[in-house]
């Protein structure tokens, strides 16, 4: 089951980010914009995974994203 790690919201918009582990020792995270999935990106760790996922983060606040749980 994924796990979701933050959420953003701009404009009545909403993006999430979830992670996954995987069976292999990896790690998976899912994007969803609104709740439909965008993309999903797979890691050969979780520590590598939650690092994209904080810089994703930090490049949508940059854009005017907001943090909201």
């Amino acid at each position: 089951m994924a796990e979701r790690l933050w959420r953003v919201r701009k404009l009545h918009t909403w993006i999430d980010a979830r992670i996954e582990d995987r069976s292999d020792g990896g790690a998976e995270i899912g994007f969803s914009y609104d709740g439909a999935p965008i993309f999903s990106r797979r890691y050969p760790t979780r520590d590598l995974a939650l690092a994209d996922a904080d810089r994703t983060l930090h490049d949508l606040q940059r854009a005017g994203w907001t943090t909201h749980w």
